[in-house]
């Protein structure tokens, strides 16, 4: 089928062109934190999990949320690239992930007061003297004001203005490593209540200097990490920034907000605004979102419409049809998946399938479309060949 013939018939399957970068469709491996990292390394377990999403057929591919320095952690097991013997254990995963025709992407973030925990299996419970025997010792997070993310996490450390410097500055000099390291697109990480988006929200940003206050103040520290990361992230690579769109339940930070900080981060050269949701509470009447298939797409619609950024939704979108139906209406330019993906790292394969697309199987790599087409050609296989 040619390209012209693959856009018509499916806008999801159809190659983006984002600066120099052009992935070929619009299904995006969303960052998923795995907790396996050694030292902030990634392992075999990295090359296998990445390297079957590029081979399902996904056209990016974005490792794990990466600290970009060793206190922005939220466990010891988290994906570091805060000095250069990290970024080159990524080379392997990226030249693996663009051989098999998908772009590597990198999302760099720092957690912020989130930090000193076990993993998601364990319910990040908080990090003890009694860990540090075992050597996992617990460590002080960092953050706009003084304010525990959650009752039983460690007061932090309230950040002077050498510690945000230090912070800009570690972001910048991960993303030149990400550079070396071989990753076409970088996005920043402003959400989930992690430490961007603590500067952005008032409920964790209690600061009256120039990083906190209004909006314009507390967008500050995001818009400088932007800055910093455009000048080293070279010009004909995209660069994203992900959004929680609104707090969490009783939060303040809200869409109208969003807006706003979308058209600042545009300026400054992001090219993707992606869209997420949640990550600080509060006590206002902000209401919980309901978690239902496409419950956050309005917010790239949103933004897109009312900034004319590019955007990409996410958020158990796991239907081919609605994803398409997405795209076709204007409420975004890319999908993103993850836990889907988990479950059917084929699916990109299976969506062209089920969208008519004739050429499906050669979203596989030519060593399995080949026998496949073969199979569906009643050939079978033959070692004379």
């Amino acid at each position: 089928m040619i390209m012209a013939d693959r856009e018509a018939s499916s806008l999801l399957l159809s190659p983006l062109t984002l600066r120099g970068v052009t992935a070929r469709n619009r299904i995006v491996v969303s960052p998923m934190c795995q907790y396996k990292s050694q030292d902030g390394c990634p392992t075999d377990w990295h090359l296998v999990h990445l390297g079957r999403m590029a081979l399902g057929g996904a056209g990016i591919v974005f490792t794990e949320e990466t600290a970009v320095e060793a206190r922005g952690r939220k466990t010891h097991d988290c994906a570091g690239i805060w000095n250069e013997r990290q970024a080159r254990s990524y080379l392997r995963i990226t030249e693996f992930v663009r051989s098999l025709g998908a772009i590597p992407a990198i999302q760099l973030g720092h957690c912020g007061r989130r930090a000193g925990t076990h993993g998601p299996i364990q319910n990040f419970a908080v990090l003890t003297e009694a860990d540090a025997t075992m050597g996992r010792p617990p460590w002080m997070g960092i953050a706009p004001s003084a304010l525990r993310a959650t009752p039983d996490m460690a007061i932090p450390h309230a950040m002077q203005i050498d510690d945000i410097e230090a912070v800009i500055q570690a972001f910048s000099d991960a993303a030149r490593r990400a550079v070396a390291a071989g990753f076409e697109i970088c996005e920043i990480h402003g959400a989930h209540g992690y430490l961007i988006h603590q500067f952005l929200s008032p409920l964790s940003n209690q600061r009256s200097d120039a990083y906190g206050g209004d909006r314009a103040g507390r967008m500050r520290f995001a818009l400088e990490i932007v800055e910093a990361v455009r000048r080293v992230w070279p010009n004909d690579k995209p660069l994203f920034f992900r959004v929680s769109a609104v707090d969490g339940k009783g939060g303040q930070w809200d869409e109208d907000d969003t807006v706003i900080l979308s058209r600042e981060l545009i300026q400054r050269g992001v090219d993707v605004i992606d869209c997420s949701s949640g990550g600080i509470s509060g006590d206002s009447d902000m209401p919980r979102l309901a978690n239902i298939p496409g419950y956050q797409v309005p917010f790239a619609e949103r933004v897109r419409r009312d900034t004319g950024a590019r955007t990409m939704a996410v958020g158990l979108l796991t239907n081919p049809r609605h994803c398409e139906t997405i795209l076709r209406e204007g409420k975004a330019d890319l999908i993103a998946m993850a836990r889907e993906l988990m479950l059917r790292g084929d699916w990109p394969v299976q969506a062209a399938k089920e969208l008519g697309l004739d050429d499906y199987l050669d979203l596989f790599p030519s060593d399995y479309a080949w026998r496949l087409k073969r199979r569906e050609r009643g050939l079978g296989f033959t070692t004379s060949m």
